[in-house]
């Protein structure tokens, strides 16, 4: 088991872009990182571990909640940041709804079943908090047409963030969406910003004292509307 005083984490969909970076901010302060993955992962320095899971599947979630268990005892922060199908080629008129299940599995019902499966952990941890990476795309107050599959999917994970928070906030539990904003990733593209920027707002929402706030969207630490 580790040290009483070292914050674990958990990170999903974590072997490249904001996932990895996110993993390698983390590692870099001296946090135990768990970086989920379903494929192979590059070295990180630091305390990092690998943890094979696949949001997708029932299994793979389910093992990977035991096994945070059985090796750690506990989970300080669980960061929700799986996500496929940035469906810039769709319109919802037409859009083929194969690709949107695809994207409603993975970036709704893959947080939810994670954060299902790693609950009795995070109830054992000190620093509880769930950061659901969402993006503006997902938006009502800006949304337009266009990526369907990843913009509903978007404003599902927000609607259940709300849920969430609702829910945990007796326990002590920090819930909050956060949006890293466009970044140069393999599925942002060329042109966003750095992605050290995106991944510093998601670690604002990690870094939250316990009487942050709960329930909420931001960007860099500013709300974003809903």
């Amino acid at each position: 088991m580790p040290p009483p005083d070292e914050r674990i984490a958990l990170v999903t969909g974590a072997n490249r872009g904001i996932g990895l970076e996110v993993t390698r901010q983390l590692a870099a302060r001296g946090w135990r990182v768990l970086l989920g993955t379903r494929s192979t992962a590059p070295a990180v320095p630091g305390a990092v571990e690998v943890l094979p899971l696949d949001v997708s599947d029932d299994d793979s979630v389910a093992a990977a909640g035991q096994a945070v268990l059985d090796r750690h005892g506990r989970l300080d922060v669980l960061v929700n940041n799986a996500a496929i199908h940035y469906d810039t080629w769709q319109r919802g008129v037409d859009a083929d709804l194969t690709v949107v299940h695809e994207a409603m599995e993975t970036n709704l019902f893959g947080a939810w079943r994670v954060t299902q499966a790693m609950l009795p952990a995070l109830r054992r941890g000190r620093h509880r908090r769930i950061v659901n990476v969402s993006s503006e795309g997902g938006s009502l107050a800006s949304m337009g047409g266009g990526t369907p599959a990843y913009s509903v999917s978007k404003a599902a994970l927000n609607a259940l963030t709300r849920v969430l928070a609702a829910e945990l906030h007796p326990e002590g539990i920090l819930v909050n969406a956060a949006c890293p904003g466009w970044v140069a990733t393999d599925m942002g593209g060329p042109g966003g910003r750095p992605v050290g920027e995106g991944a510093a707002s998601v670690l604002w929402a990690v870094d939250l004292p316990d009487d942050g706030p709960t329930g909420g969207f931001f960007r860099d630490g500013h709300p974003v509307p809903w």
